[in-house]
């Protein structure tokens, strides 16, 4: 291995010598981040970097509920042009080069077309890429990309990265995504879209509202990545999406609120469910880097770390007087719950305030003007 270059190229470089000699087989797990700390003693992010470097390659791929594993290498050219692009990465602080070019080693084991050896290599890929761009589609690289920022989050997500997994050219992509922007914007609908809507919609405007918010919640926690691609200052233009905000404002119109009323109550649910739920994909990472779910993180904590740091009852008097209490659950779900409950009871108080003085305008809400209302 080469001594050269950052301690992230030098490991890099290390796994992937393991892997073309065949010392880590197509299928077999790579150390983990927790583990490649310990044995090299470098930091959790330095980690990371080697795991993302490998990935970006198109050497490991991430399989949830295993690890990272090795990408299989089925055809027979395979290995010959993957020690060959190794070869070239491991040479010196160099070799890493720009992470736009492109390789074609990586990609042959993922192209599954018979070869021979050595040179013969690179025409079989050019065959199987060609083959593969006749049948892209859309929906294909949507997909394809839903599934890689699902297994290993956003940042792990480029059209390059998308182009490996489908077997093709990165350029191939252009042809029909004009780029990452609109891949992610096409992702966003494709998340809320296959969760559709309840039909039909619930009658009463609480329990509407509620089954919107929970619905929402299962989207973000099917896709941990979806909540922190969401803006409520610059929305992307997401129809699945906007059909949520749509029925909120649905449920809510005809009960004295104006406009305003309606869509700021809208958005503002929207925006709580979405601003807890960002709070999986950094779980998600977290629990990947280090190696620990959040329970196992608290208990390593320690009693010795609390008791050192918050435990001062001048200081922490609240903190010190719930630690003699209960158990109490600050979960994910448990402050959804909690949130999602007292935003609805907020809701129901304007309403009930607007019942009382007699609503809004009728015109305002019948022409679309936007009409204020007594605050």
């Amino acid at each position: 291995m080469a001594e050269s270059g950052t301690p992230s190229e030098r490991i890099a470089a290390e796994l992937r010598r393991r892997i073309v000699a065949g010392e880590l087989a197509p299928g077999a797990r790579v150390p983990s981040t927790r583990r490649i700390t310990q044995e090299w003693g470098v930091a959790m992010a330095t980690a990371t970097k080697v795991l993302n470097r490998l990935r970006e390659e198109g050497l490991v791929r991430a399989v949830p509920g295993v690890g990272t594993v090795v990408v299989g290498a089925k055809a027979p050219g395979a290995g010959t042009a993957l020690a060959k692009a190794a070869g070239v990465r491991s040479a010196g602080p160099q070799a890493s080069g720009p992470q736009g070019s492109e390789a074609p080693g990586p990609v042959a084991p993922r192209t599954g077309t018979p070869g021979t050896s050595g040179a013969s290599a690179a025409p079989g890929v050019r065959r199987a890429r060609a083959g593969g761009d006749r049948e892209l589609t859309r929906e294909r690289i949507v997909a394809t990309a839903v599934r890689v920022a699902d297994a290993e989050g956003l940042a792990a997500l480029s059209m390059r990265r998308v182009a490996t997994d489908l077997g093709v050219a990165t350029m191939s992509l252009y042809r029909h995504v004009p780029g990452k922007d609109e891949l992610l914007r096409l992702m966003i609908d494709v998340a809320f879209g296959e969760q559709p809507l309840p039909q039909p919609p619930v009658s009463h405007w609480r329990e509407g509202l509620e089954a919107i918010a929970r619905l929402q919640w299962r989207i973000y926690r099917r896709h941990p990545w979806l909540a922190s691609t969401m803006s409520f200052t610059r929305p992307v233009l997401a129809p699945d999406a906007a059909l949520h905000t749509e029925r909120s404002m649905a449920a809510l119109s005809g009960l004295g609120l104006s406009w305003e009323e309606v869509a700021q109550a809208s958005v503002a649910l929207a925006a709580f469910v979405c601003g807890l739920a960002v709070h999986f994909e950094r779980e998600a990472q977290a629990e990947q880097d280090s190696g620990l779910s959040a329970d196992e993180w608290m208990e390593r904590l320690g009693d010795e770390d609390h008791d050192r740091l918050m435990s001062d009852p001048e200081r922490f008097p609240m903190f010190d007087a719930m630690n003699r209490g209960p158990e109490l659950d600050l979960s994910l779900e448990a402050l959804f719950e909690f949130g999602m409950a007292r935003m609805l009871d907020g809701i129901e108080a304007v309403i009930e305030r607007r019942r009382a003085c007699g609503g809004v305008r009728a015109e305002g809400a019948a022409d679309g003007r936007r009409v204020t209302g007594d605050r």
